[in-house]
């Protein structure tokens, strides 16, 4: 890490601009850090960097703080960032494959991902339309088993060609296979023959999306 200066002389430079061509005193790094001058004073004569003040100087003007602190070249940086890959992970919710799940959250955490399971769900450019859920019973089976997690691809809502896909119902949620019948009407599917065809109304169902892959529960 540089040291308190090199990184002072850093923020001198970039506000100097910010501020016009004159002299840049410390009073006015702490004045963009929102610090006190006499606290900016001891934290210089300490050697102490304000870390949480220097996340917030960096993150307003779009600035790397691996740059400010460690001199990194944020060029440098993207290939080593671009290899965690991450989809939006409803840990706490199960579509159902067997019975209706009313626990549907808001609330999803980051599921990293492998670059094999990256390359299987289409890449990297797509991630952002997918989500993670956890999958409950055995009605899918063997496509989908008990307890892993299935992806959705949420931008994928046509059900013209069939498919399997997530739904929500008045019942809860549903990961099944889907025909559109001539009739309008709507079989919901399941590959494991124990399983009778349902039959409903397509109004009664809301896609969330095209089930594309799954994976054993990390």
């Amino acid at each position: 890490m540089l040291g308190f200066q090199e990184v002072v002389e850093r923020i001198k430079d970039i506000i100097s601009k910010e501020i016009g061509e004159r002299k840049i005193y410390d009073k006015d790094v702490a004045a963009v850090l929102g610090l006190t001058p006499e606290h900016f004073s001891m934290l210089k004569r300490r050697k102490r960097l304000p870390l949480p003040e220097l996340l917030d100087f960096c993150a307003k003007r779009r600035i790397s703080i691996n740059w400010l602190l460690y001199d990194q070249d944020p060029a440098s940086l993207h290939k080593e960032t671009e290899k965690f890959a991450y989809v939006k992970y409803f840990k706490e919710v199960n579509a159902s494959a067997g019975g209706g799940a009313f626990n549907y959250e808001l609330v999803s955490q980051k599921l990293f991902l492998d670059e094999e399971i990256v390359e299987i769900l289409g890449g990297k450019k797509g991630l952002q339309y997918i989500q993670a859920i956890n999958v409950l019973g055995d009605s899918m089976e063997p496509t989908l088993k008990d307890g892993s997690i299935a992806f959705v691809d949420t931008s994928q809502q046509d059900i013209k060609k069939g498919g399997l896909f997530l739904i929500s119902t008045n019942a809860g949620l549903f990961i099944k296979r889907i025909r559109l019948r001539t009739d309008k009407m709507v079989e919901l599917v399941s590959d494991n023959a124990n399983y009778a065809i349902e039959e409903v109304e397509p109004e009664s169902v809301i896609v969330v999306g095209r089930v594309i892959g799954s994976i054993e529960k990390i």
